[in-house]
Protein backbone atom coordinates (compact mmCIF):
# COMPACT_ATOMS: atom_id res chain seq x y z
CA UNK A 1 0.00 0.00 0.00
CA UNK A 2 3.05 2.21 0.42
CA UNK A 3 2.89 3.23 -2.96
CA UNK A 4 -0.53 4.47 -3.46
CA UNK A 5 -2.28 7.31 -2.96
CA UNK A 6 -5.60 8.34 -0.95
CA UNK A 7 -6.99 8.75 -5.03
CA UNK A 8 -5.59 5.40 -6.25
CA UNK A 9 -6.92 3.91 -2.89
CA UNK A 10 -10.66 4.82 -3.01
CA UNK A 11 -12.37 7.55 -0.12
CA UNK A 12 -15.79 6.10 0.30
CA UNK A 13 -14.72 5.42 3.86
CA UNK A 14 -14.38 8.84 4.40
CA UNK A 15 -18.33 9.22 3.41
CA UNK A 16 -18.91 6.94 6.25
CA UNK A 17 -17.56 9.08 8.98
CA UNK A 18 -19.12 11.78 7.13
CA UNK A 19 -22.34 9.96 8.16
CA UNK A 20 -21.45 9.22 11.93
CA UNK A 21 -20.09 13.30 11.54
CA UNK A 22 -24.14 14.38 11.16
CA UNK A 23 -25.70 12.05 13.51
CA UNK A 24 -23.55 12.99 16.06
CA UNK A 25 -24.03 16.55 15.26
CA UNK A 26 -27.78 15.79 15.40
CA UNK A 27 -27.88 13.95 18.94
CA UNK A 28 -25.77 16.52 20.53
CA UNK A 29 -28.45 19.01 18.66
CA UNK A 30 -30.83 17.39 20.37
CA UNK A 31 -29.67 16.65 23.97
CA UNK A 32 -28.43 20.22 24.49
CA UNK A 33 -32.33 21.58 23.53
CA UNK A 34 -33.16 21.67 27.02
CA UNK A 35 -30.25 23.18 28.24
CA UNK A 36 -30.80 26.36 26.15
CA UNK A 37 -34.26 26.19 26.94
CA UNK A 38 -33.57 26.05 30.88
CA UNK A 39 -34.35 29.35 31.49
CA UNK A 40 -37.54 29.75 29.89
CA UNK A 41 -38.49 26.13 31.14
CA UNK A 42 -37.35 26.63 34.55
CA UNK A 43 -39.92 29.72 34.24
CA UNK A 44 -42.72 28.03 32.73
CA UNK A 45 -42.41 24.94 35.21
CA UNK A 46 -41.50 26.77 38.02
CA UNK A 47 -38.43 24.76 38.50
CA UNK A 48 -35.36 24.87 40.93
CA UNK A 49 -31.82 23.79 40.39
CA UNK A 50 -32.49 20.19 41.91
CA UNK A 51 -35.72 20.31 39.96
CA UNK A 52 -33.59 20.55 36.74
CA UNK A 53 -31.03 18.39 38.15
CA UNK A 54 -33.17 15.36 38.41
CA UNK A 55 -33.93 15.63 34.82
CA UNK A 56 -30.89 15.58 34.00
CA UNK A 57 -29.86 12.33 36.10
CA UNK A 58 -32.89 10.69 34.52
CA UNK A 59 -31.66 10.86 31.22
CA UNK A 60 -28.27 10.58 32.28
CA UNK A 61 -29.26 7.13 33.81
CA UNK A 62 -31.20 6.15 30.74
CA UNK A 63 -28.42 6.82 28.78
CA UNK A 64 -25.99 4.40 31.20
CA UNK A 65 -28.58 1.31 30.99
CA UNK A 66 -28.83 2.32 27.28
CA UNK A 67 -25.25 2.39 26.55
CA UNK A 68 -24.67 -0.95 28.53
CA UNK A 69 -27.15 -3.16 26.18
CA UNK A 70 -26.83 -0.92 23.16
CA UNK A 71 -22.97 -2.06 23.20
CA UNK A 72 -24.06 -6.03 23.17
CA UNK A 73 -27.21 -5.47 21.25
CA UNK A 74 -24.65 -3.64 18.13
CA UNK A 75 -22.43 -6.26 18.58
CA UNK A 76 -25.45 -8.71 17.53
CA UNK A 77 -27.01 -7.06 14.98
CA UNK A 78 -24.92 -4.94 13.27
CA UNK A 79 -23.82 -1.00 12.74
CA UNK A 80 -26.56 -0.62 10.19
CA UNK A 81 -29.73 -1.66 12.06
CA UNK A 82 -27.52 -0.84 15.43
CA UNK A 83 -27.68 2.86 13.70
CA UNK A 84 -31.67 3.09 12.62
CA UNK A 85 -32.86 1.43 16.01
CA UNK A 86 -31.01 4.62 17.67
CA UNK A 87 -31.94 6.89 15.69
CA UNK A 88 -35.40 5.88 15.47
CA UNK A 89 -36.00 6.11 19.54
CA UNK A 90 -33.59 9.51 20.03
CA UNK A 91 -35.78 11.74 17.32
CA UNK A 92 -39.25 10.56 18.18
CA UNK A 93 -38.44 11.24 22.03
CA UNK A 94 -36.98 14.36 21.04
CA UNK A 95 -40.34 15.43 19.17
CA UNK A 96 -42.09 14.02 22.87
CA UNK A 97 -41.10 16.76 24.54
CA UNK A 98 -43.26 19.45 23.17
CA UNK A 99 -46.05 17.39 24.48
CA UNK A 100 -44.82 17.34 27.74
CA UNK A 101 -47.01 19.01 30.61
CA UNK A 102 -45.73 18.74 33.83
CA UNK A 103 -42.21 18.13 34.84
CA UNK A 104 -43.05 14.47 35.33
CA UNK A 105 -43.61 14.20 31.71
CA UNK A 106 -39.95 16.20 30.52
CA UNK A 107 -38.25 13.27 32.80
CA UNK A 108 -39.90 10.44 31.08
CA UNK A 109 -39.05 12.14 27.49
CA UNK A 110 -35.74 12.46 28.96
CA UNK A 111 -35.60 8.95 29.44
CA UNK A 112 -36.41 7.66 26.60
CA UNK A 113 -34.08 10.50 24.51
CA UNK A 114 -31.43 9.00 26.92
CA UNK A 115 -32.31 5.60 25.47
CA UNK A 116 -32.02 5.79 22.51
CA UNK A 117 -29.11 8.96 22.23
CA UNK A 118 -26.95 5.71 24.16
CA UNK A 119 -26.70 4.14 20.67
CA UNK A 120 -24.63 6.90 18.88
CA UNK A 121 -20.86 6.13 20.00
CA UNK A 122 -21.37 2.54 20.43
CA UNK A 123 -21.98 2.05 16.77
CA UNK A 124 -20.26 5.47 15.50
CA UNK A 125 -16.93 3.44 16.98
CA UNK A 126 -17.68 0.39 16.09
CA UNK A 127 -17.97 1.76 12.33
CA UNK A 128 -14.77 3.57 12.46
CA UNK A 129 -13.16 -0.14 13.36
CA UNK A 130 -14.95 -1.79 10.68
CA UNK A 131 -13.93 1.25 8.28
CA UNK A 132 -10.41 2.52 8.91
CA UNK A 133 -7.17 1.50 9.44
CA UNK A 134 -5.48 2.11 13.08
CA UNK A 135 -3.38 4.65 11.90
CA UNK A 136 -6.52 6.91 10.67
CA UNK A 137 -9.42 5.51 13.06
CA UNK A 138 -8.21 8.79 15.96
CA UNK A 139 -8.76 11.10 13.25
CA UNK A 140 -11.78 9.64 11.87
CA UNK A 141 -13.11 9.32 15.62
CA UNK A 142 -11.95 13.12 16.20
CA UNK A 143 -14.37 14.18 12.84
CA UNK A 144 -17.06 12.26 13.71
CA UNK A 145 -16.66 13.17 17.53
CA UNK A 146 -16.48 17.23 16.39
CA UNK A 147 -20.32 16.96 15.28
CA UNK A 148 -20.97 16.79 18.73
CA UNK A 149 -19.26 20.65 19.02
CA UNK A 150 -20.79 21.18 15.76
CA UNK A 151 -23.85 20.29 17.36
CA UNK A 152 -23.00 22.15 20.08
CA UNK A 153 -22.26 25.77 17.79
CA UNK A 154 -25.50 25.14 15.54
CA UNK A 155 -28.11 24.88 18.97
CA UNK A 156 -27.50 28.22 20.41
CA UNK A 157 -28.00 29.46 16.98
CA UNK A 158 -31.29 27.66 16.04
CA UNK A 159 -32.58 27.19 19.53
CA UNK A 160 -33.05 30.60 20.55
CA UNK A 161 -34.66 31.62 17.63
CA UNK A 162 -37.17 28.89 17.42
CA UNK A 163 -37.82 29.62 21.12
CA UNK A 164 -38.46 33.42 20.29
CA UNK A 165 -40.05 33.49 17.29
CA UNK A 166 -42.31 30.18 17.70
CA UNK A 167 -42.40 28.98 21.14
CA UNK A 168 -40.60 26.15 23.02
CA UNK A 169 -42.24 23.14 21.73
CA UNK A 170 -40.47 23.63 18.54
CA UNK A 171 -37.57 23.85 18.95
CA UNK A 172 -38.00 20.26 20.66
CA UNK A 173 -40.25 19.03 17.27
CA UNK A 174 -38.02 20.77 14.33
CA UNK A 175 -34.61 19.37 16.07
CA UNK A 176 -36.39 16.03 16.21
CA UNK A 177 -37.66 15.91 12.75
CA UNK A 178 -34.03 16.37 11.38
CA UNK A 179 -33.12 12.48 12.77
CA UNK A 180 -35.65 10.80 10.09
CA UNK A 181 -33.58 13.12 7.65
CA UNK A 182 -30.21 11.83 8.25
CA UNK A 183 -32.08 7.93 8.45
CA UNK A 184 -32.60 8.39 4.17
CA UNK A 185 -29.25 8.62 3.68
CA UNK A 186 -27.90 6.23 5.74
CA UNK A 187 -30.29 3.54 4.79
CA UNK A 188 -29.16 4.10 1.38
CA UNK A 189 -25.44 4.57 2.11
CA UNK A 190 -24.03 2.37 4.84
CA UNK A 191 -23.25 -1.01 4.39
CA UNK A 192 -20.18 -2.97 6.02
CA UNK A 193 -17.42 -2.84 3.94
CA UNK A 194 -18.02 -6.77 2.51
CA UNK A 195 -21.01 -6.05 1.47
CA UNK A 196 -20.69 -2.67 0.40
CA UNK A 197 -21.18 -2.44 -3.73
CA UNK A 198 -19.50 0.73 -4.20
CA UNK A 199 -15.75 -0.18 -2.04
CA UNK A 200 -13.36 -0.72 -4.41
CA UNK A 201 -10.94 -3.79 -3.82
CA UNK A 202 -7.61 -1.47 -3.12
CA UNK A 203 -9.88 0.39 -0.07
CA UNK A 204 -11.06 -2.21 1.02
CA UNK A 205 -7.46 -4.29 1.52
CA UNK A 206 -6.40 -0.83 3.07
CA UNK A 207 -8.78 -1.12 5.39
CA UNK A 208 -8.26 -4.42 6.60
CA UNK A 209 -4.29 -3.71 6.20
CA UNK A 210 -4.26 -4.09 10.19
CA UNK A 211 -4.56 -7.65 9.73
CA UNK A 212 -1.41 -9.00 8.79
CA UNK A 213 -0.56 -7.61 11.98
CA UNK A 214 -3.32 -8.65 14.70
CA UNK A 215 -5.67 -11.74 14.15
CA UNK A 216 -7.61 -11.56 10.80
CA UNK A 217 -11.35 -10.62 11.48
CA UNK A 218 -13.64 -10.80 8.93
CA UNK A 219 -16.40 -8.41 8.81
CA UNK A 220 -18.98 -11.16 6.59
CA UNK A 221 -20.89 -11.66 9.30
CA UNK A 222 -21.34 -8.64 11.58
CA UNK A 223 -21.09 -10.28 14.77
CA UNK A 224 -18.55 -13.26 14.54
CA UNK A 225 -18.04 -13.66 17.87
CA UNK A 226 -19.56 -12.79 21.68
CA UNK A 227 -17.81 -12.07 24.54
CA UNK A 228 -19.53 -11.80 28.04
CA UNK A 229 -19.29 -9.14 29.99
CA UNK A 230 -18.34 -10.99 33.08
CA UNK A 231 -14.70 -11.57 30.60
CA UNK A 232 -14.58 -8.23 29.70
CA UNK A 233 -14.83 -6.99 33.02
CA UNK A 234 -11.92 -9.44 34.40
CA UNK A 235 -9.43 -7.26 31.74
CA UNK A 236 -7.33 -4.47 32.76
CA UNK A 237 -7.85 -2.75 29.89
CA UNK A 238 -11.87 -2.23 30.00
CA UNK A 239 -10.88 -0.77 33.32
CA UNK A 240 -8.66 1.80 32.47
CA UNK A 241 -11.46 2.71 29.42
CA UNK A 242 -14.07 2.52 32.36
CA UNK A 243 -12.51 5.21 34.99
CA UNK A 244 -11.29 7.53 32.13
CA UNK A 245 -15.49 7.51 31.05
CA UNK A 246 -16.69 7.59 34.85
CA UNK A 247 -14.45 10.45 35.41
CA UNK A 248 -14.72 12.80 32.40
CA UNK A 249 -17.94 12.61 30.76
CA UNK A 250 -19.87 14.47 33.64
CA UNK A 251 -17.44 17.30 32.66
CA UNK A 252 -18.74 17.77 29.36
CA UNK A 253 -22.15 17.23 30.42
CA UNK A 254 -22.16 20.26 32.45
CA UNK A 255 -20.37 22.50 30.25
CA UNK A 256 -23.47 21.31 27.48
CA UNK A 257 -26.69 21.45 29.97
CA UNK A 258 -25.33 24.35 32.76
CA UNK A 259 -22.62 27.05 30.52
CA UNK A 260 -26.15 28.47 29.39
CA UNK A 261 -27.58 29.16 32.96
CA UNK A 262 -23.77 29.49 34.67
CA UNK A 263 -23.51 32.56 31.70
CA UNK A 264 -27.55 33.83 32.53
CA UNK A 265 -26.91 34.01 36.03
CA UNK A 266 -23.49 35.50 36.35
CA UNK A 267 -23.51 37.91 33.10
CA UNK A 268 -27.45 37.76 32.71
CA UNK A 269 -26.78 36.88 28.94
CA UNK A 270 -30.48 36.68 27.08
CA UNK A 271 -31.04 33.22 25.59
CA UNK A 272 -34.03 33.98 23.32
CA UNK A 273 -31.41 35.43 21.16
CA UNK A 274 -28.64 33.38 19.24
CA UNK A 275 -25.14 33.50 21.89
CA UNK A 276 -21.81 34.52 20.82
CA UNK A 277 -20.24 33.29 23.52
CA UNK A 278 -21.54 29.79 23.69
CA UNK A 279 -20.79 29.51 19.65
CA UNK A 280 -16.98 30.33 20.61
CA UNK A 281 -16.83 27.95 23.01
CA UNK A 282 -18.22 25.39 21.35
CA UNK A 283 -16.49 25.86 17.68
CA UNK A 284 -13.06 25.54 20.07
CA UNK A 285 -14.11 22.11 20.63
CA UNK A 286 -14.71 21.68 17.05
CA UNK A 287 -11.18 22.34 16.71
CA UNK A 288 -10.10 20.46 19.61
CA UNK A 289 -12.06 17.25 18.77
CA UNK A 290 -10.35 17.20 14.67
CA UNK A 291 -6.72 18.68 16.36
CA UNK A 292 -6.76 15.77 19.24
CA UNK A 293 -7.66 12.73 16.47
CA UNK A 294 -4.67 14.59 14.32
CA UNK A 295 -2.18 14.70 16.92
CA UNK A 296 -2.02 10.92 18.04
CA UNK A 297 -2.61 10.07 14.57
CA UNK A 298 0.65 12.60 13.04
CA UNK A 299 2.81 10.99 15.87
CA UNK A 300 1.59 7.51 14.90
CA UNK A 301 2.75 8.16 11.32
CA UNK A 302 5.77 9.47 12.54
CA UNK A 303 6.94 5.86 13.79
CA UNK A 304 5.51 6.43 17.89
CA UNK A 305 3.72 2.93 18.97
CA UNK A 306 0.12 3.71 18.96
CA UNK A 307 -0.31 2.88 22.34
CA UNK A 308 2.74 5.78 22.93
CA UNK A 309 1.30 8.41 20.70
CA UNK A 310 -2.58 8.28 22.20
CA UNK A 311 -0.89 7.91 26.03
CA UNK A 312 1.14 11.07 25.53
CA UNK A 313 -1.99 13.14 23.81
CA UNK A 314 -4.20 12.52 26.12
CA UNK A 315 -1.83 13.62 29.27
CA UNK A 316 -1.04 16.74 26.82
CA UNK A 317 -5.47 17.32 26.89
CA UNK A 318 -5.39 16.74 30.67
CA UNK A 319 -3.11 19.53 31.43
CA UNK A 320 -4.43 21.99 28.94
CA UNK A 321 -8.02 21.71 30.75
CA UNK A 322 -6.31 22.79 34.34
CA UNK A 323 -6.42 26.45 33.42
CA UNK A 324 -10.54 26.82 33.94
CA UNK A 325 -9.34 26.38 37.81
CA UNK A 326 -8.39 30.47 37.59
CA UNK A 327 -11.91 31.56 36.35
CA UNK A 328 -12.92 32.60 39.59
CA UNK A 329 -10.19 35.70 39.04
CA UNK A 330 -11.46 36.61 35.55
CA UNK A 331 -12.25 40.42 34.95
CA UNK A 332 -13.85 39.87 31.61
CA UNK A 333 -16.83 37.86 30.27
CA UNK A 334 -14.23 37.23 27.29
CA UNK A 335 -11.45 35.80 29.65
CA UNK A 336 -13.70 33.51 30.98
CA UNK A 337 -15.17 32.02 27.28
CA UNK A 338 -11.51 31.53 26.46
CA UNK A 339 -11.12 29.86 29.30
CA UNK A 340 -13.66 27.41 29.00
CA UNK A 341 -13.51 27.31 25.22
CA UNK A 342 -9.61 25.57 26.40
CA UNK A 343 -10.99 23.50 28.44
CA UNK A 344 -13.86 22.23 26.72
CA UNK A 345 -11.55 21.95 23.01
CA UNK A 346 -8.90 19.76 25.43
CA UNK A 347 -11.70 17.59 26.73
CA UNK A 348 -13.18 16.66 22.97
CA UNK A 349 -9.76 15.87 22.04
CA UNK A 350 -9.33 13.59 24.98
CA UNK A 351 -12.69 11.94 23.93
CA UNK A 352 -11.44 11.41 20.51
CA UNK A 353 -8.37 9.87 21.79
CA UNK A 354 -10.15 7.73 24.97
CA UNK A 355 -12.53 6.04 22.44
CA UNK A 356 -9.81 5.10 19.86
CA UNK A 357 -7.93 3.26 22.91
CA UNK A 358 -11.12 0.88 22.75
CA UNK A 359 -10.65 0.00 19.12
CA UNK A 360 -6.77 -0.16 19.70
CA UNK A 361 -7.03 -2.61 22.66
CA UNK A 362 -9.72 -5.33 21.56
CA UNK A 363 -10.38 -6.95 18.37
CA UNK A 364 -13.17 -5.25 16.43
CA UNK A 365 -16.04 -8.09 17.68
CA UNK A 366 -15.92 -6.77 21.36
CA UNK A 367 -15.07 -3.11 20.75
CA UNK A 368 -19.07 -1.97 20.75
CA UNK A 369 -19.50 -3.98 24.23
CA UNK A 370 -16.54 -2.03 25.56
CA UNK A 371 -17.44 1.44 24.29
CA UNK A 372 -21.15 0.61 25.98
CA UNK A 373 -19.35 -0.41 29.63
CA UNK A 374 -17.16 2.53 29.34
CA UNK A 375 -19.94 4.75 28.01
CA UNK A 376 -21.93 3.57 31.05
CA UNK A 377 -19.85 4.58 33.48
CA UNK A 378 -19.47 7.71 31.96
CA UNK A 379 -23.38 7.84 32.00
CA UNK A 380 -23.67 6.65 35.59
CA UNK A 381 -20.70 9.42 36.64
CA UNK A 382 -23.12 12.41 34.75
CA UNK A 383 -26.04 10.53 36.84
CA UNK A 384 -24.15 11.59 40.24
CA UNK A 385 -22.71 14.49 39.55
CA UNK A 386 -26.22 16.56 38.25
CA UNK A 387 -26.64 15.56 42.68
CA UNK A 388 -23.24 18.22 43.27
CA UNK A 389 -24.23 20.73 40.77
CA UNK A 390 -27.74 20.91 41.76
CA UNK A 391 -26.65 21.07 45.72
CA UNK A 392 -23.53 23.64 45.19
CA UNK A 393 -25.95 26.02 43.19
CA UNK A 394 -29.08 25.72 44.96
CA UNK A 395 -27.08 26.48 48.31
CA UNK A 396 -24.92 29.13 47.29
CA UNK A 397 -28.00 30.93 45.18
CA UNK A 398 -29.86 30.90 48.81
CA UNK A 399 -26.15 33.02 50.51
CA UNK A 400 -26.64 35.24 47.70
CA UNK A 401 -23.33 34.40 45.24
CA UNK A 402 -24.14 31.78 43.15
CA UNK A 403 -21.41 32.51 40.98
CA UNK A 404 -19.25 30.67 44.32
CA UNK A 405 -20.92 27.40 43.49
CA UNK A 406 -19.64 27.54 39.83
CA UNK A 407 -16.48 27.95 40.99
CA UNK A 408 -15.98 25.24 42.87
CA UNK A 409 -17.65 23.38 40.22
CA UNK A 410 -15.32 24.92 37.57
CA UNK A 411 -12.30 23.82 40.20
CA UNK A 412 -12.77 19.89 40.02
CA UNK A 413 -13.28 20.06 35.94
CA UNK A 414 -9.69 21.27 35.97
CA UNK A 415 -8.68 18.64 38.41
CA UNK A 416 -10.48 15.50 36.86
CA UNK A 417 -9.01 14.67 33.68
CA UNK A 418 -5.37 14.48 35.27
CA UNK A 419 -6.95 12.07 38.27
CA UNK A 420 -8.64 10.50 34.92
CA UNK A 421 -5.07 9.95 32.85
CA UNK A 422 -3.66 8.47 35.75
CA UNK A 423 -6.07 6.01 36.67
CA UNK A 424 -5.81 4.65 33.14
CA UNK A 425 -2.01 4.72 33.37
CA UNK A 426 -2.55 2.43 36.38
CA UNK A 427 -4.71 -0.24 34.50
CA UNK A 428 -2.86 -0.08 31.11
CA UNK A 429 0.40 1.09 31.65
CA UNK A 430 1.61 -0.38 28.40
CA UNK A 431 -2.04 -0.62 26.67
CA UNK A 432 -1.73 -3.89 25.49
CA UNK A 433 -3.89 -5.10 23.05
CA UNK A 434 -6.46 -8.04 24.12
CA UNK A 435 -6.57 -11.63 22.83
CA UNK A 436 -9.57 -13.70 23.50
CA UNK A 437 -7.97 -16.37 21.64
Amino acid sequence: MKGMDSTSIGRYRWRICALLFFATTINYIDRQVIGLLKPTLSESFHWTETDFAHIMTAFSAAYAVGLLFFGRLVDKIGTKMGYILSIVVWSVAAILHALAKTTLGFGFARVFLGLGESGNFPVAIKTVAEWFPKKERALATGIFNSGANIGAVLAPIVVPWLNGKYGWQQAFIWTGVIGFVWLIFWVIWYEIPARHKQLTQAEYDYIHSDDAIEAPVKDVDPHPKSVSWRKLLSIRQTWAFVFGKLLTDPIWWFFLFWLPSYFADTYHLDFTKPNPQLMLIYTATTIGSIGGGYLSSFLIKKGWPVFKARKTSMFIFAIAVTPIIFIQYASSIWVVVGLIALAAAAHQAWSANIFTTASDMFPKYAVSSVVGLGGMAGSVGGSFFPFIVGYLLDHYKLLGNITVGYNILFVICGCIYLVAWLMMHIFAPKMERVSFD
